[in-house]
């Protein structure tokens, strides 16, 4: 299960976004990271299973710094209020497909796949889906994958990227912006003892898609 210390101390940190509060609690913060970690690792041990890519990756390499980048937000907010992890090879900045984990009271989900792929990358994945789309498609509509991700993530093109015609069949597989999917979580999984098998199970409907990318990816 996951440590409630981590819950607790997100949910504090809500209602008390500032520098004072939070060096104020920095040994409540420690402890919650230190357990959001562990719950990590055990989350890697049991994905590379599914997905050996994963093989020797070490949880500190994946999670994300809470403290917040506010130069170019309007929110001024100092720190995130969720602890997330992006499980691949190379950690938390790989260019590869991998799966994401983000603990958020009223806000978990799970997800994965190429969010926000470098241009190179995207040209290479809708490449390979313009000449060979129906590989892609069938595991998009593959009954366990939709069972999880009915859809892909984010905004599409309004038309056909440069380059596509516009009268390509498969047209609309090309128009994502990002490779990647998400699911919502509920609290009441998120801490019992079913998270780490929803884990399992969400994953491992995704990692045909990761299989696909990251076999394009691998060649960019």
């Amino acid at each position: 299960m996951l440590n409630n210390s981590i819950y607790e101390f997100l949910l504090e940190l809500r209602e008390n976004n500032n520098r004072d509060w939070f060096h104020a609690n920095k040994e409540k913060y420690n402890q919650a990271k230190k357990d959001f970690e562990f719950f990590i690792q055990l989350s890697i041990e049991q994905i590379k299973t599914i997905d050996p890519r994963l093989s020797g990756l070490q949880a500190k390499d994946c999670i994300f710094r809470i403290f917040r980048d506010t130069r170019f937000s309007e929110n001024k907010t100092p720190y995130k209020t969720n602890f997330g992890a992006f499980l691949s090879a190379g950690g938390r900045k790989s260019r590869f497909g991998g799966y994401y984990i983000h603990i958020e009271p009223e806000a978990c989900f799970l997800g994965g796949g190429c969010y926000m792929p470098a241009p190179n990358v995207l040209k290479t994945i809708r490449e390979e889906i313009f000449h060979n789309p129906l590989d892609f498609k069938n595991i998009i509509t593959n009954k366990e994958f939709s069972k999880h991700f009915p859809e892909l993530y984010g905004d599409k093109l309004k038309t056909a990227p440069r380059g596509y015609p516009k009268d390509f069949e498969y047209i609309d597989l090309l128009n994502y912006k990002n490779y990647a999917v998400g699911k919502m979580i509920s609290d009441d999984i998120i801490n019992s003892d079913k998270y780490l098998i929803e884990i399992e199970n969400t994953f491992k409907a995704l990692y045909p898609l990761n299989q696909f990318l990251n076999e394009l990816i691998s060649d960019v």
